[in-house]
């Protein structure tokens, strides 16, 4: 993040403009909506300016039709360079650094220290869309979609909630408990009805609702969802939701940065991650922490990498839950495999390569991999091996004693569906040694078969790190 998203109080305050042309006049009347007091510094003004200064009340906007000095600042709070000269632009942006004053200047972000966004304005709820200087134009055009998405009824919808803030703060003396009130609210038929010009409806609702709602401690509820395979774009609509709701949320270490960020922002954050041999958080320890938590009245967000149901130890979380009476929900997500076999384009199942697909763990233990080898070396079906890089020589050893052949087709992949995925393809007898000198580390996930032939024909993503295919 290059810049930080504030929002500037510059009511009745003095904010100076260097420049008098088109691109002048239009961040002026974004200050003027803002309502604030306005200095121009500029020899003349374009038609569009001009008019602006004669449409409002005296002492709102003043021209000065002179050169710009360090000395104008004054008692500015904010200034924005708007100049078709690139050194009185530099020589703007200089002063205010000095003095410590935010200053724009216009098209250039090397000399900003802050910057101007594409704005959604339903006042007082305002989005603000910024490309960092990258790219203005895509700013733009996604807070043209935004608007297509944000009712212009939002407004009225805050201004109602201000009205009601105080009221909502003497009825509930627990704060989790307004929270909850609000989002019951603003997601549900009072929405709706203000929405729909619905008012003294809306108003009725809510009068209702609040008097309906006792003042006692919030219940506590633990979400169980599957963050899928890394890539953020692969959540599911309810686990982006319940993830905006949490209070706490406890992530594994398989959950991706980037999945991390998007929930909600002033959510505890508690990390039970496990690695071979080195457990941050024992299973039973996190059973008993998802129970302490929801007891508290806190909505817990176990979220994990994958699927919970699928080799995530999900079942025995809310066994524990279940037998402690604490309400749960449980999101599935895309497993690993499912995540790893489609970036890689390898199927898992196919109508001339593999007719059934088998999911097992290669977790070693006391360095032994104990699996059904006869069931796995079966023909015409697809092996995922799910937390097996460690154990990777001993799985291809077995599966070749057991009956498969050493040239059969095998895949690893690491960091699926993200940016950062890396494939390697090979055979059991060659995919040990390839990826030892790889230096690949989890997460990674295996896939044995035939149906790893069609990888190079059929892989579509293309990841910043280029895909090897040995």
């Amino acid at each position: 993040m290059d810049f930080l998203p504030i929002f500037v109080n510059i009511k009745n305050r003095n904010c100076l403009v260097i420049g008098g042309g088109e691109v002048a006049a239009r961040k002026i009347a974004l200050l003027l909506r803002a309502h604030a007091r306005i200095t121009i510094i500029a020899p003349e003004l374009c038609a569009e300016l001009s008019e602006q200064l004669r449409e409002q009340p005296p002492g709102v906007i003043t021209h000065r039709t002179e050169a710009f000095r360090p000395d104008h600042l004054g008692d500015t709070v904010l200034v924005i360079a708007a100049t078709g000269d690139p050194a009185v632009n530099r020589e703007v942006s200089e002063a205010a650094g000095q003095l410590h004053i935010p200053v724009n200047v216009v098209d250039n972000p090397a000399l900003c220290s802050f910057i101007m966004p594409s704005i959604v304005d339903r006042s007082p709820i305002l989005v603000a869309v910024s490309s960092g200087g990258a790219s203005p134009v895509l700013a733009r055009l996604l807070r043209a979609r935004l608007e297509t998405m944000i009712p212009a009824a939002y407004g009225r919808l805050a201004a109602y909630a201000a009205g009601f803030r105080e009221r909502v703060k003497l009825h509930f003396s627990h704060p989790e408990k307004r929270r909850i009130f609000w989002e019951k609210a603003l997601q549900g038929p009072f929405a709706e009805m203000v929405f729909a010009g619905r008012d003294r409806a809306a108003q009725d609702y809510l009068e209702h609702s609040l008097k309906s709602e006792a003042d006692e401690a919030v219940q506590g509820e633990v979400y169980l969802v599957g963050a899928g395979p890394g890539d953020p774009e692969l959540l599911t609509f309810r686990a982006m939701r319940l993830m905006q709701q949490a209070d706490v949320v406890v992530y594994d270490r398989l959950v991706s940065p980037e999945i991390l960020d998007m929930v909600r922002r002033d959510a505890s954050r508690i990390y039970a991650g496990k690695e071979r041999s080195k457990h941050v958080m024992p299973q039973e320890s996190i059973n008993e922490l998802l129970v302490r938590l929801a007891k508290e009245g806190k909505r817990v967000l176990r979220l994990k990498g994958g699927d919970p149901f699928i080799f995530g130890r999900g079942g025995e979380e809310i066994e524990t839950l279940s037998g402690q009476s604490i309400p749960f929900q449980v999101v599935p997500g895309i497993t690993a495999a499912s995540g790893a076999a489609s970036y890689a384009g390898i199927p898992l199942t196919h109508r001339d390569y593999a007719q059934s697909c088998v999911f097992v763990t290669g977790h070693l233990k006391d360095g032994s991999v104990d699996l059904d080898w006869p069931m796995l070396a079966r023909p015409n079906q697809t092996i995922v091996i799910y937390m097996g890089l460690l154990g990777l020589p001993v799985l291809c050893r077995q599966l070749i004693a057991h009956g498969m052949s050493a040239t059969t087709p095998a895949a690893i992949v690491q960091q699926a569906s993200t940016r950062n995925q890396r494939v390697l393809t090979g055979t059991l007898e060659s995919l040990p040694d390839l990826t030892a000198t790889a230096h690949l580390a989890p997460p990674t996930l295996i896939i044995v078969g035939e149906v790893v032939k069609l990888h190079r024909r059929l892989a579509w993503f293309e990841p910043e790190s280029t895909n090897k295919k040995l």
